[in-house]
């Protein structure tokens, strides 16, 4: 049972509303949007929230306990608040979402219905549906540590500790040709190893993919032109000249994180621990069979 203020319980009460939504969506760039299904403007929470069609939403199941509460956001496409390019480019996955009850006549009068954030996006007709996840939805996800041979850190995280701004790990320069959307070319990168960001990260600077972020999954040097290869096409438009940042890259094993990064102390994996050859070996004849460590 949700507890309401008085003052909000009051109004209720009297059985003569004043009641609309207002939703808050703030994306993971930092872009901060409010709409409500009032036909006027209201102000709270230091937010403007505009009388449009930019998100309304289904009826909000909520429960009790650890159960996540889901719903969908629904909304029309347009220029001025949702862009159909925005979410094709990936601007509004995991962005966080808030939904309020409130008195469009005193805004003070308010409760919090939901907070989460946005999962699947769907979209046709020059509408979108986006999918509602709550916060315990991150309790589905793994926690703790893995124990395997592969590092289990991602590089440049809390756990690895590598600072990718160190000189020599990063560069930032313009796009000289692009092929495909994920095939990019450079004359200027001579100076780093041959698949020195294989793996690595790529961040856009500039241009209509500002922001955007993804992964490289080969580099090669060849005859001073350098290809990078992205996983995946970037979701916005890359014009040469835009600028891109590029981290080296890390294939997770002990030896390229003692040697490549000088980091062996914040190795996250385990590279002695037995793997499946060892769990279906059979013992043999000849050689010392005491059962005792095999790297000895």
């Amino acid at each position: 049972m949700i507890n309401l203020p008085q003052d909000f319980q009051a109004h209720l009460d009297t059985g003569i509303t004043h009641l609309c939504r207002c939703w808050a969506v703030e994306r993971k760039d930092g872009l901060l949007l409010g709409f409500t299904d009032h036909d006027l403007e209201l102000v709270f929470e230091g937010m403007t929230f505009s009388p449009s069609s930019g998100l309304t939403a289904k009826a909000l199941e909520q429960t009790t306990g650890l159960s996540v509460d889901n719903s969908e956001a629904m909304g029309i496409l347009s220029a001025a608040a949702v862009t159909e390019a925005d979410i094709e480019a990936g601007r509004y996955d995991g962005a966080e979402v808030r939904s309020w009850l409130v008195n469009w006549s005193d805004v003070s009068q308010r409760i919090l219905q939901f907070r989460g954030t946005l999962g699947e996006i769907r979209r046709a007709g020059g509408a979108f549906q986006a999918e509602l996840r709550g916060l315990t939805e991150a309790l589905n996800q793994v926690q703790g540590r893995r124990f395997q041979q592969p590092c289990s850190a991602v590089l440049g995280d809390k756990s690895c500790g590598f600072d990718l701004d160190t000189p020599g790990y990063s560069v930032e320069l313009p796009v000289e040709a692009i092929k495909d959307g994920k095939f990019l070319e450079f004359s200027a990168l001579g100076e780093f190893e041959d698949r020195w960001f294989e793996r690595g990260r790529y961040v856009v600077k500039s241009g209509e993919a500002i922001g955007l972020i993804g992964l490289v999954k080969n580099d090669k040097l060849l005859n001073g032109t350098r290809t990078i290869e992205l996983w995946e096409t970037v979701r916005a438009t890359v014009l040469t000249g835009d600028l891109i940042r590029f981290e080296a890259g890390c294939n997770r094993r002990p030896r390229t994180c003692r040697l490549k990064f000088n980091n062996f102390v914040n190795f996250q994996g385990f590279p002695t621990i037995p793997g499946e050859d060892w769990l279906m070996s059979a013992p043999h004849r000849d050689g010392q069979n005491d059962g005792g460590s095999l790297y000895r």
